[in-house]
């Protein structure tokens, strides 16, 4: 076999650049050459050695682009094609499957998780996994389709209309883009809150309305700013004790809950006050098939603007680098590599 270049996660707050074969191509997939792949916050869980199913060494990555190399099958795509990855590996034979709910399958892994992902030279890919680049999307705009197909999601799984009130709790990636999407979606104001004075200045750069916790009482603020009713829809994207009772006070009588974060503790949730205020819980996680195809529409048609959200670009070289940049909230929102 020939070998390529990679990025490797070989152990608890380890990673390094080393070389793994380049993958077969089983029938029904396609090799794609990399152009640029993002840390996610589930990469950095990887990172810190706290995640169930990733085992090393792993090429990490899921959130990526590239040029189509090769083609095992059938397929609408041809060698040269600039597609975006859809990370999802679905079986196909679960209820959920069945139902075309790909996304909530009961068996449900992930490129860059479960197998080796954008962090190398090269990737197996299934055929229905790719979406193609639209002419005049970068290749790494594109690369964040992924964080944006969540957003997209997590909105489209609320009951957001357009003239309410937005909360979002939690100013990271995944917040800012909930953030950007309500906003396109209607919202009259979305406000969003985070401890890092950096992101909360790009929050306000996007035109949200963004409070600092360290500094503000929180659901002051949001009452403020709703004469007193509270959000209609509160966007829970922090995952800490903290923001699961923020959520709770910052929602409207009625209003709707959406949980975003995978809470690496389970937190104390006040279910009393949310049953005598009828308030609404929802969950959500990732995406559907058509929820990516909207991100990148919305890219590609200007109406979400992903660009000051790429804090980094670094060879994978600096593949170390740019996980100690994820570890501090106050210098990085989103790195990308190109190998």
């Amino acid at each position: 076999m020939t070998l390529m270049k990679a990025g490797l996660y070989i152990a608890e707050k380890q990673v390094t650049v080393g070389q793994i074969d380049i993958p077969d191509l089983q029938p029904g997939e396609a090799l794609v050459k990399v152009a640029y792949a993002g840390i996610c916050g589930t990469d950095m869980m990887i990172y810190s050695g706290k995640h169930p199913r990733a085992k090393a060494p792993l090429a990490m990555g899921h959130e990526f682009s590239g040029v189509i190399e090769r083609i095992n099958g059938e397929s609408s795509f041809i060698v040269g094609s600039r597609v975006v990855i859809e990370p999802t590996l679905s079986c196909g034979k679960c209820e959920a499957c069945l139902a075309g709910e790909t996304h909530v399958c009961k068996t449900l892994k992930l490129l860059g998780i479960d197998k080796h992902g954008g962090f190398a030279e090269y990737v197996a890919v299934p055929l229905d996994r790719l979406h193609q680049i639209p002419d005049g999307l970068s290749d790494a705009h594109a690369a964040l389709a992924e964080p944006v197909a969540v957003a997209v999601h997590t909105v489209r799984r609320s009951n957001l209309k357009a003239g309410d009130s937005v909360m979002v709790l939690g100013a990271g990636p995944i917040g800012l883009l909930v953030g950007m999407v309500a906003k396109q979606a209607g919202a009259s104001q979305v406000m969003i809150s985070d401890l890092s004075p950096y992101r909360l200045q790009k929050a306000e750069q996007l035109g949200l309305i963004a409070f600092n916790a360290k500094e503000v009482n929180i659901t002051e603020e949001v009452m403020k700013r709703t004469a007193g009713n509270g959000a209609e829809v509160v966007f829970e994207v922090a995952g800490s004790q903290a923001t699961a009772k923020q959520m709770i006070e910052t929602v409207k009588t009625q209003g709707q809950i959406v949980v975003v974060s995978v809470f690496k503790q389970a937190p104390a949730i006040d279910l009393a006050a949310m049953h005598f205020r009828e308030i609404s819980l929802t969950t959500t996680r990732c995406y559907s098939k058509g929820d990516f195809s909207k991100a990148i529409q919305l890219m590609h048609n200007g109406e979400i603007d992903v660009s000051s959200l790429i804090s980094h670009e670094l060879p994978l070289e600096q593949l170390a680098e740019g996980f100690h940049f994820m570890e501090n909230p106050d210098v990085s929102i989103k790195v990308l590599f190109h190998p």
